[in-house]
């Protein structure tokens, strides 16, 4: 039977935006050591279209690429397919950001952005960036597994043709598919939940019961971070410390040119952790230190120096006078903060955090210029609406275990906190809470999960890298069992081409 060192497991987490990876498994789990937007870059020829290359429409298809996904997970982000270039034609990683930063011709394409896969060459540079070049695998002498976890509801073809692809074309050693959601409600320790994975400007929802995905449940609903972007960024519009900065009133800039700084400024102040969800209506509260210190989890968690500091800060908190109390009191209701941003102090207020308010009520985009990949035809939910929607496609009796593992996570969340509170708080209408109407089957709580916090190197680094977390557990576990029903190796390839894939079981791990 064949075994694989932990050393030469490779992890990859292949989303809509974003590629993380990671070779080797450790008995503390390391975040991953690479990350790249998912993203590839062709140079234009003068005089011609980009080598061949097409803009395509949601719904529009060429020869290497397949019909992109419904509107509701269609994607803005441009495609670019280009039916006569190789695969190293295209820039990735660190090439083509050297090469957008330079004002080079680039046509810049996402191959994931639909949760699938629209174009298999754009895909295939992806990953032999990733195994080659940032890992320094070598393809003549390639020892290493890999386990690849990809957006659920992946066409049976397409993962058929990953397994070719890493097997053919990187010689890859043993592999192994996994469904990201899967891989996020693993990280948090649970086998049934519903997992909301807040992409860029698309939020997927999969209900997932003992193990496995509820497909007809699934669903995706078009918001995301960048609606969340340009709403901030109108909303800053009225901060009088802003607008000075992004437009002077000696020198007034260019509309666009004040549309870009207020842009990039909402980025840096959401990704610095200056934004905080509150919560809509009661939620359970989780109590505070009562002065007793877990040393043993404080230890795991590399918090040492945050509790001594803490613990000093108290101190002198107690020590200052009753005038001082009241005035630090009267800033925390402020609850200013005073950012550095292009050589310019801005001062922000609470409006930061109504960063997150179109997730819960996108008629507050109304007006604002939010592209889409297609107009969207019908009322776009809010999030409460659209995950208690798909909950409520599941059978009557999974619900109540479904509910007990509600898990927000995404990039965003590795920077903004109390999403999952939030959410909750606006999920509870939506589940009975008067005890006397109470059935056995019926969910009467949510419970919020999170990666929890044994895990030292995710603590600091949120939610957002749950899918690379639970890729590397399955991985740990599949790679290492005794029957190799959950993984592909070179002999079943040899035996059965990529439909040996398909025949993989991780569900039953």
């Amino acid at each position: 039977m064949v075994s694989f060192r932990d050393s030469s497991v490779v992890i990859i987490e292949s989303g809509r935006t974003l590629i993380r990876a990671g070779l080797g498994l450790q008995d503390l789990l390391k975040a991953p050591s690479v990350e790249i937007q998912a993203r590839v870059g062709l140079r234009r020829n003068p005089g011609d279209s980009a080598n061949g290359a097409s803009s395509l429409r949601p719904g529009e298809s060429s020869d290497n690429s397949r019909p992109s996904a419904s509107s509701s997970r269609a994607s803005s982000l441009p495609f670019q397919p280009s039916p006569s270039a190789k695969v190293h034609d295209y820039l990735v990683g660190s090439q083509l950001d050297e090469a957008l930063e330079t004002g080079q011709d680039i046509i810049v394409s996402w191959p994931f952005s639909d949760g699938d896969v629209r174009d298999w060459t754009q895909a295939e540079a992806l990953w032999k960036y990733v195994l080659f070049r940032t890992l320094q695998l070598k393809r003549t002498q390639n020892e290493s597994p890999v386990m690849l976890s990809m957006p659920a509801g992946l066409f049976r073809d397409s993962s058929e043709r990953i397994c070719q692809i890493f097997f053919e074309r990187f010689n890859v050693a043993g592999f192994s598919l996994l469904d990201r959601p899967v891989a996020q409600l693993y990280a948090a320790g649970q086998l049934s939940g519903v997992v909301v994975d807040i992409g860029h400007e698309i939020t997927d929802i999969t209900p997932i019961y003992d193990g496995f995905i509820m497909q007809n449940a699934r669903s995706s609903t078009p918001l995301g971070i960048r609606d969340c972007q340009v709403y901030l960024a109108n909303l800053l519009r009225s901060n009088q410390s802003v607008m000075a900065a992004a437009s002077p009133p000696d020198k007034p800039s260019d509309p666009e040119v004040t549309q870009r700084f207020l842009d990039d400024l909402v980025k840096y102040v959401w990704m610095e952790g200056l934004v905080r969800v509150p919560s809509d209506g009661q939620t359970v509260e989780i109590p505070e230190d009562e002065g007793v210190t877990d040393i043993a989890a404080v230890l795991v968690a590399g918090k040492e120096k945050a509790v001594i500091e803490t613990g000093m800060k108290k101190k002198l908190t107690a020590k200052a006078s009753a005038a001082e109390q009241a005035r630090a009191r009267e800033i925390e209701a402020l609850d200013l903060v005073t950012v550095e941003f292009r050589e310019h102090s801005i001062t922000l207020g609470k409006e930061r955090h109504r960063f997150c308010e179109p997730l819960f009520d996108p008629t507050l985009l109304n007006g604002l210029p939010v592209e889409r990949a297609d107009p969207y035809e019908g009322r776009i939910l809010p999030l409460q609406e659209a995950v208690a929607f798909s909950v409520r496609q599941t059978d009557i009796t999974q619900r109540q275990y479904i509910w007990q593992g509600l898990f927000v996570n995404g990039d965003l969340t590795n920077h903004v906190k109390g999403i999952g509170a939030a959410l909750q708080s606006r999920l509870a209408p939506f589940i009975l809470s008067t005890p006397d109407q109470a059935t056995e089957v019926q969910p009467r709580s949510i419970r919020v999960l999170t990666v929890p916090e044994y895990f030292a190197e995710y603590r600091e680094k949120g939610d957002g890298f749950a899918a690379f977390l639970g890729t590397s557990i399955v991985a740990k576990i599949a790679f290492n069992e005794s029957h190799g029903k959950n993984f592909v190796s070179k002999t079943d390839y040899n035996e059965k081409g990529p439909r040996a894939v398909l025949e993989m079981s991780l569900a039953s791990l």
